[in-house]
């Protein structure tokens, strides 16, 4: 259904990325280490390694083919530096035609409006381009960041879901949000 890997926002390029692309992926994991850590699952023992990213890539690149996944990563236009990414997945087409959406930042970007833009910029190909009627989003009630950013783009409360997600070890209460195309 994709025809393309890379799309722009007003300040931002939005890219399926390659393995080839693996050193970018992994400095950004690594710097941002400590900061994912509160919001991210367990991670497996290669992670921070090259070969991991590569082998990542390789594999989303290939779901992103078979229009199952799709992660945007997020590059500032200023200076091509890689600061986070938008994914979509589990996506169901048929009379569903629905996915989830998950994101990252980096540290140092947050609170510039990055992520609101990345986000709302997504979303528009997701339904304009992959022909999606819904987005859903689980915020971990606490993450007061990630609320701002669902009630900027107007994502519509549904519910709360108890131990929900496991993070970090740790079951974790989420908020669930939607996000409509009613053009469909």
């Amino acid at each position: 259904m994709f025809k393309q890997t890379r799309y722009d926002s007003e300040r931002l390029y939005l890219r399926i990325l390659k393995p080839r692309h693996g050193q970018e992926v992994l400095e950004y994991y690594k710097r941002n280490r400590d900061f994912l850590a509160e919001w991210d699952p367990g991670q497996p023992r290669d992670f921070y390694t090259l070969s991991y990213h590569k082998r990542k890539l390789n594999n989303e690149y290939n779901m992103f083919k078979d229009n199952s996944l799709v992660r945007f990563w997020i590059f500032r236009k200023e200076d091509n530096k890689l600061i986070g990414n938008v994914c979509y997945s589990n996506i169901v087409m048929g009379n569903f035609k629905s996915c989830f959406l998950g994101y990252k930042l980096d540290k140092d970007e947050i609170n510039k409006g990055y992520m609101t833009e990345a986000i709302k910029r997504t979303v528009e190909i997701m339904f304009e381009e992959f022909g999606l009627h819904r987005i859903e989003a689980n915020v971990i009630p606490r993450n007061a960041r990630s609320l701002k950013v669902m009630e900027k783009l107007k994502f519509e409360q549904e519910g709360f879901s108890k131990r929900y997600l496991e993070i970090n070890g740790r079951w974790e209460d989420h908020i669930h949000f939607a996000v409509y195309n009613d053009e469909m």
